[in-house]
């Protein structure tokens, strides 16, 4: 590209050297000289890859397959041979300079979602068995192996952290800016810095199985998944360009005996044809702007797995959403507790800790959260199936359990139980000597996010659905406030998928927003499965889209950016439309000459990259 760039310059010049030379009165061979120099020096490339490209094509698919630089490449060589090489140099000077564009266009695009490989760990401290540092190559790391890194050094591949505390730059994977801090047994990623003192980890994963690797491989098949509409005018240009070769001599033969032309203007006129007639602009109309798409939506931590799947949300007519880690945190909170007014409540907050800091279900991690101010004390739980946590302290017998296992509840805590059941929360019993005396209400609380979300999808007419093995109340509790339009609850994991084709068959379109591994069928199944970035590894392998963030608001900048990309292609290809057009018929009305063809549908090529370079610019809020 260099050598080509270099020559494309060196023929820039000898054109203007040749205007000079006209106006300045040189001779007529001289300024022949500059000018056809310059056409090969700026255009060899072009007629090259015109003559070659299409060979190679026709060859391969046993049919005639030309391309726009074959047919601009005729036009230069009919040019010269009527004697017009001002007009010559000028159409190879201008199409090589947009051809260029076009590139640099696409390569930025393609550099600007491409930086993280830049970032990719290669090297890594491996810690030997007699405490020896080896350097080594990240590839060599196994799993179980132990790693050191360094003060401001990259950690090299995931893995579970053995010292006792770090502070971790994780901008690479999820986008944070504020750095986290880390405990040991938490796991940390490759492609993060650590911005504390040295630390020492163990490999959980294999260098082509860390995150990061996943991010980079989502990240190169981006680059090769066109949209729909790209890859259509990909296959419809070599048709376009054997219509209009085609149409060549026709236009020869309906100049001299439709139009009364001489052969000099038939053949002038034709030439023209070929260069108002290539479908350069149209070429460019979608390939640029997605491309730029697409490294917009990186910016955002939002990747695709290519093209199609940007192009393609806006289309779609329904959004299903698993509930849990999606539309919700995915962490139960306690929402509400109360204890009567007669029991000493410092006491039993200090007791209710203690028995719950000991206990492993889903639940305690959450009321221990809640009551983390209080003090632990020395007791011994008892877990019996169907009794929940027994513990005696100073002479008093404490249960904390569900409802069902209490008889004796005073009618106010019953009534607080049923309302907060009604509003799809767990209840969870506290009683002292078999006498309840309070209550915690439990939920996953609603992604604060989701409503917002939910809304603007209703104003576009997406129809969204929450698909969860929740049960009914629960399910629909959290979607009445996050203004869901379908709940389907009670759904098992196998069924999932069926749902996604009941809705395809009813509605059209479907993606399915998920995170878990029993979502990867739904996922599969839907048009765009769309993938939280914190879910899990299948979740994120089988899925379309990625949100890296667990941001559900990204989904709605994804939604916004693929409209804007369905607008700035369809601009360009009416524009490319209208533009040859007009062309056409200017230069059947005798009114175009090749300069102002030239300048004209190649000023429209550029205009359309350029237009497509819109995608770069990040959304308003």
């Amino acid at each position: 590209m260099k050598k080509q760039l270099s020559l494309y310059f060196a023929g820039l010049g000898l054109f203007f050297a040749g205007l000079a030379g006209e106006f300045l009165g040189l001779p007529k061979s001289i300024i022949v000289i500059c000018l056809l120099l310059a056409s090969i020096l700026a255009g060899y490339h072009i007629v090259f890859e015109g003559f070659s490209q299409t060979w190679q094509s026709t060859r391969e698919k046993r049919r005639f397959t030309p391309n726009i630089h074959l047919l601009m490449s005729i036009g230069a060589f009919g040019a010269i041979l009527i004697g017009d090489f001002f007009e010559a140099a000028l159409l190879i000077l201008i199409f090589a300079g947009a051809h260029f564009l076009e590139d640099y266009s696409e390569g930025k695009s393609r550099r600007e979602i491409s930086n993280l490989l830049a970032l990719t760990p290669v090297k890594a401290r491996q810690i030997q068995a007699d405490g020896q540092i080896n350097t080594v190559d990240v590839t060599q790391l196994q799993v179980n192996d132990q790693v050191q890194v360094p003060k401001g050094g990259q950690i090299p591949i995931d893995g579970r952290l053995l010292t006792n505390q770090a502070v971790i730059d994780e901008a690479t994977i999820n986008g944070e800016s504020m750095p986290r801090e880390k405990q040991s047994g938490d796991e940390v990623f490759a492609g993060t810095i650590n911005l504390g003192e040295g630390i020492t980890l163990t490999v959980t994963r294999l260098s082509k199985d860390t995150v990061f690797a996943k991010i980079l491989q989502l990240v190169e098949q981006s680059q090769t998944d066109l949209s729909r509409i790209a890859s259509k005018i990909q296959r419809f240009e070599p048709i376009y360009v054997t219509v209009i070769l085609g149409f060549f001599p026709l236009v020869i033969l309906m100049g001299v005996y439709l139009f009364g032309w001489t052969w000099s203007e038939t053949l002038y006129r034709s030439i023209i044809f070929l260069i108002s007639a290539s479908p350069c602009a149209l070429a460019v109309s979608a390939i640029p702007a997605t491309l730029a798409g697409l490294s917009n939506a990186a910016k955002q931590n939002i990747l695709f797995k290519g093209g199609s799947f940007l192009a393609g949300l806006s289309e779609l007519k329904v959004l299903a959403f698993d509930k849990t880690g999606t539309l919700t945190n995915g962490q139960p909170e306690v929402t509400d507790f109360h204890l009567d007014a007669q029991v000493e409540e410092n006491l039993l907050k200090n007791v209710i800790f203690s028995m719950e800091s000991q206990a492993n279900h889903p639940l305690a991690a959450a009321i221990v959260r809640y009551l983390s101010d209080a003090k632990p004390l020395d007791l011994t739980i008892q877990t019996t199936l169907g009794e929940g946590l027994t513990a005696d302290y100073a002479n008093v017998a404490y249960q904390i359990g569900k409802p069902a296992l209490f008889t004796k509840v005073p009618e106010a805590i019953e009534t607080a139980k049923n309302k907060l059941a009604m509003a799809g929360k767990t209840v969870i019993y506290i009683a002292a000597n078999h006498q309840v005396v309070g209550y915690f209400g439990i939920m996953d609380e609603p992604n604060q996010a989701a409503n917002a979300v939910i809304k603007y999808l209703g104003n576009e007419n997406v129809h969204t659905v929450m698909l969860t093995g929740d049960a009914e109340l629960t399910a629909s509790a959290i979607a009445k406030r996050v203004g869901i339009d379908e709940v389907i609850a009670n759904v098992l994991p196998a069924e999932k998928l069926n749902v996604i084709k009941q809705l395809q068959a009813q509605y059209g379109a479907v993606g399915m927003v998920g995170d878990g591994v029993n979502d990867a069928p739904a996922l599969v199944g839907a048009d765009i499965g769309i993938a939280m970035g914190n879910g899990t590894d299948v979740a994120v392998d089988v899925a379309d889209m990625v949100l890296m963030k667990n941001d559900l608001v990204k989904l709605r900048y994804a939604y916004r950016l693929s409209k804007r990309l369905k607008t700035i292609v369809w601009e360009n290809i009416i524009f490319a439309l209208l533009i040859v057009v007009a062309l056409v018929i200017l230069n059947f009305l005798g009114l175009s000459n090749i300069t102002f063809g030239v300048f004209a549908h190649e000023g429209s090529t550029i205009l359309v990259i350029l237009n497509g370079l819109r995608m770069l610019f990040p959304l308003k809020k």
